[in-house]
């Protein structure tokens, strides 16, 4: 995530915590007037090889039924990035939250898994969200490496495979996926320990479960390492979900940025990956136009 992505993902997390509870009524209130809407709306076909989402908090300023409406409406199956009182909304709308939250604490991505001293915590908050997200039907749970803080790979790699083999049994159980997301050091989050797939594969590799898998941000992947495509055929078995970007900026996936999207989700596609591509671009135009746009380019 860039600068002001992260100032939006924090800012979104503490504005999450205190609209909870009459705000998510009101969503889903509002939810079940937009799906009925809905039902007379032409739904874009898609090719559909690739299982689209978006993630919430660059649509922030639309209305979350509203955007679960225009979000269904092109052809996109789920809404991610969510914390677990909003699950109910997206699903009342006929969607899936694809991503959820397991905590709203601002220093969610600086504090991971690399730190033993943080694993009690963070096993804590995993083991209240995961049963909860089986039974509403959310695949995914979001997790992270932590910054690096003068450990070296050796020992954040371990400190990372002790912590996640000890939440995978639970995940396992109840057929939930642990995503820990991989971000650039580079550019957005100076110090994070997961700036390379190789970081991420290794500990993939120590845990050793379809439960616990990577979340592969190919805008961050980009920045660090480029050679997106070829690192997604060699590593997709350790890739359970993908989040897009226009790089740089993490602003639109067109022509106005270096990536090639439309290779890369159809390199994704024919690697038989089954699982979500989110977008999680800041829009620079309409919102709800660059969303459909990056559909069409995504759409394999």
């Amino acid at each position: 995530m860039s600068r002001s992505r992260a100032i939006t993902r924090r800012g979104m997390l503490s504005a999450a915590a205190s609209a909870a509870g009459l705000g998510a009524v009101a969503a889903t209130i509002g939810c079940v007037g937009a799906a009925a809407s809905a039902n007379s709306e032409p739904t874009t076909r898609r090719a559909g090889r690739i299982r689209q989402s978006v993630s919430r908090w660059p649509f922030n300023a639309i209305p979350l039924p509203e955007f679960c409406r225009a979000a269904k409406a092109m052809g996109i199956t789920a809404i991610d990035l969510l914390q677990p009182d909003e699950w109910p909304v997206v699903r009342d709308c006929g969607l899936v939250c694809s991503m959820g939250y397991p905590t709203r604490r601002d220093d969610f991505i600086a504090t991971g898994f690399n730190d033993r001293t943080k694993h009690s915590m963070l096993l804590r908050e995993l083991e209240a969200t995961i049963p909860r997200a089986a039974r509403e039907g959310v695949p995914n749970v979001i997790a992270m490496f932590g910054n690096r803080n003068g450990r070296s790979d050796a020992e954040g790699i371990d400190n990372c495979v002790a912590g996640l083999r000890a939440i995978a049994p639970l995940a396992e159980q109840h057929g939930v996926t642990v995503c820990v997301e991989l971000l650039n050091s580079k550019v957005d989050h100076q110090d994070y320990h997961g700036d390379h797939t190789a970081f991420g594969a290794a500990v993939m590799r120590g845990v050793g479960s379809a439960r616990v898998k990577l979340l592969y941000d190919i805008y961050h992947m980009q920045i660090m390492e480029g050679d997106v495509i070829r690192t997604v055929r060699a590593h997709l078995a350790d890739i359970a979900h993908f989040h897009t970007g226009g790089v740089p900026g993490r602003h639109e996936i067109d022509g106005s940025q270096e990536l090639n999207y439309r290779a890369v989700a159809a390199a994704i596609a024919d690697a038989g990956f089954s699982g979500y591509v989110a977008h999680e671009f800041m829009p620079t135009r309409d919102p709800l136009t660059s969303l459909r746009e990056a559909v069409a380019i995504c759409d394999a």
